[in-house]
């Protein structure tokens, strides 16, 4: 053979060779791929199937959340404050392929409907049926549905219900409607609601609600959420669980069987600790007492500019605050649906803020004019002088037993002529002890025997420090732990003193309540602290929280927040003072009480001196029950303008609970100690020993 032939017939093979090896490779990988394929269908098969096929239930309903039944407020006596009640509601859910001029006749036709078988005063024209209906997606994404109409009458809910084929997209929804007591019961604590879609983006609380993956908690925008008071603090609990409506639908997103219902879950009452009985003459106390001195005879003229007064009475032992009032206040109902209207809102603006617990602002519309009038939180005046007293003695400044001479002034500074402190009008009290001097309201002795040595004692700001740490202690210049939303720390002025004058200044400017404002809870925070000798509480809004069966699913105990320690001598010294105040509108009190009146000058506008009416009181005087803060701004003598009102919510508090453990209800005609009308005689009390309220008419205290 020859040589040619044979490396044709090697290359023949070669050739032969390489497309078997292709072959079997190519049959090689179709077997991989068609291996691989057959293991991947027995995964979706057996594996995948479940989740896939749970996919394709869920892309054949519809899902349509149902908003839950907000639980109600109540007194301490089981008094519906904040209540919801149920309505039927017409919601409407975009159809696909709804044209505008579609949705005018819709529109027209519901008009029609409504005008037929609704409630008159509840009428909407076609133009806000349109709006509601939100078909640029303005309010609502696609699928969410539009609330038309709320309150449906028994005629609509029958008309929509039989002729439920004619109207696709359309359902009736069960919501509630917040309602709150008539009287306007401590509305500013109890606090009001706006819509969800409102407030989602500008209140942190609620800005990640919508990653909530379980739809049960998940908010509807139309949902109204509690904005500020107890509303706001307690949402969680009062808000319930959604419930939710799931409809089969079929590839075109049509409904195309009957709905399957999961019930909303009622949120949780909440049981305050609010007397409604007692809040209700709380109030009208304050707003009596306003009137009364427009007019009134005397001193108590020196208050006729005030325009608004505060108060909080809180049980000494356990916290619990039975009233807070803040006046004027105003009728909650202007917020009913989670809005309110610019008219309304105009005319509440300066009521809705509680004033007990941050700035609130006299009802002037004139900027000026209010410029010209303190705001809710005013220094102290001579109702820091316990505290003082109780700082000096522990400072070892002075002891129970010394004596200090007070010639109605006291000087001090490098400057000439030196910077002189008096006493108020003029009065000067020769030898006195510190009991002396909270009774008589001595502001040399607190220069002198507190501020003065204790900026010798320790020098420079480390006194203004020292001082700081007392009062914080106290509750003043801290928050009270009440937990209500905006509540300020108060505004401190010592160490501003300190810097631009001297250290020496702040602190005997602080000695008599000169360099600090703050809130009328914190006064009553710490006149309870006074009462029960150095335990600071927790102000307590709510006693328990109950289900809808009627469990208590929580109860509140006192919570001690810090302790003072003071030997008992001390305590006594203040008691002593106390004891002997001269104060108005206690006649016939039968209890003996401890007090404090105070008169806290501030700089407000064009205005020199502007005169604050502060107030602090404890009774019974031998173990504390309750104790209550009043503080009218621009009301005068603290005495005169504050001191009735506290005597009126006494009165209220042992009628209806009993300052002695009893409630002592008594004939309306007989009822002691009206707001201003008394108390322009002497201020001799009933009450004997160190209760008996002293002096008269003539002796005006800070």
């Amino acid at each position: 053979m020859r040589p040619q032939d044979d490396d044709a017939k090697s290359q023949e093979n070669r050739k032969r060779n390489g497309f078997t090896l292709r072959l079997n490779m190519f049959f090689g990988m179709t077997f991989i791929v068609f291996s691989i394929l057959i293991v991947r269908l027995a995964i979706l098969q057996f594996v995948d199937s479940p989740k896939f096929q749970e996919q394709l239930n869920d892309n054949g309903t519809r899902s349509v959340k149902i908003p839950p039944i907000r639980g109600n407020i109540l007194d301490s006596q089981g008094v519906q404050l904040a209540y919801s009640t149920s309505t039927q509601s017409l919601y409407y859910t975009i159809q696909p392929g709804l044209k505008d001029a579609d949705a005018d006749k819709l529109a027209q036709q519901l008009f029609d409907i409504f005008a037929k078988y609704g409630d008159p005063a509840q009428s909407l024209t076609v133009k806000e049926i349109k709006k509601r209906m939100d078909l640029a997606h303005i309010q609502n994404t696609y699928a969410v549905p539009r609330r038309i109409k709320m309150g449906l009458s028994e005629k609509e809910i029958a008309y929509f219900s039989e002729n439920r084929e004619l109207y696709p997209g359309f359902d009736i929804m069960e919501e509630s409607v917040r309602n709150y007591d008539k009287d306007d019961v401590a509305v500013q604590l109890i606090g009001y609601l706006k819509k969800y879609r409102g407030v989602r983006e500008s209140m942190n609380k609620y800005k990640n609600i919508a990653d909530q993956e379980d739809a049960k908690l998940q908010y509807l925008d139309d949902e109204d959420v509690g904005v500020d008071g107890l509303e706001y603090m307690y949402q969680d609990v009062l808000r319930g669980e959604n419930g939710l409506k799931e409809y089969p639908v079929n590839a075109k997103e049509t409904i195309i069987g009957p709905p399957e219902i999961t019930v909303p879950v009622k949120g949780d009452n909440l049981f305050l600790t609010i007397d409604k009985r007692v809040q209700m003459m709380t109030q009208q106390a304050i707003t009596d007492h306003l009137a009364f001195m427009k007019t009134a005879p005397g001193y108590y003229r020196d208050g006729a500019d005030a325009t608004t007064g505060y108060a909080v009475a809180m049980e000494v032992k356990t916290g619990k605050v039975v009233a807070m009032a803040s006046m004027p206040d105003y009728d909650p109902s202007v917020w009913s649906g989670g809005s309110i209207s610019p008219e309304d809102y105009a005319k509440t603006t300066y009521f809705q803020a509680n004033g007990t617990i941050r700035q609130a602002y006299p009802p002037y519309d004139d900027e000026k004019e209010r410029n010209r009038h303190p705001s809710s939180m005013v220094p102290l005046g001579s109702t820091q002088k316990p505290l003082s007293v109780l700082i000096g003695l522990n400072e070892k400044l002075f002891t129970t037993h010394d004596v200090y001479r007070d010639t109605g002034v006291f000087y001090f500074g490098k400057s000439k002529p030196q910077v002189a402190i008096h006493d108020s009008q003029g009065h000067a009290y020769g030898n006195i002890d510190a009991a002396d001097a909270i009774a008589h309201s001595s502001n040399t002795f607190m220069a002198s025997e507190v501020g003065n040595k204790l900026y010798q004692k320790y020098k420079g700001i480390k006194g203004v420090d020292v001082w700081d740490d007392y009062v914080k202690q106290f509750g003043l210049g801290v928050l009270t732990g009440s937990g209500l939303l905006g509540e300020s720390k108060g505004v401190i002025d010592y160490y501003h003193e300190a810097e631009t004058a001297s250290s020496q200044s702040a602190l005997i400017r602080a000695s008599f309540g000169q360099q600090a404002k703050y809130t009328t809870l914190q006064l009553a925070q710490y006149a309870a602290m006074l009462g029960n000798q150095g335990k600071r509480l927790q102000p307590q809004f709510v006693n328990k929280i109950v289900d809808q069966d009627g469990k208590t699913v929580q109860s509140f105990m006192p919570k001690v927040l810090n302790t003072v320690t003071f030997p008992q001598e001390y305590w006594d010294e203040i008691y002593n003072g106390m004891s002997r105040v001269s104060v108005q509108g206690f006649e016939g009190f039968k209890y003996n009480f401890l007090r404090k009146t105070g008169t806290s000058e501030q700089d407000v506008g064009d205005r020199k001196k502007v005169e604050n009416s502060v107030f602090i009181a404890l009774a019974p005087a031998e173990d504390p029950v309750l104790a209550v803060a009043v503080v009218v701004p621009d009301g005068g003598f603290g005495a005169y303008g504050a001191a009735p009102i506290a005597r009126k919510i006494f009165d209220a508090y042992d009628e209806y609970v009993g300052l002695d453990g009893t409630p002592h209800p008594k004939p309306d005609d007989t009822a002691a100690g009206t707001g201003g009308t008394a108390g322009t005689g002497t201020a001799a009390g009933a009450g004997t020993g160190t209760g008996a309220a002293t002096g008269g008419a003539t002796n005006k205290q800070q």
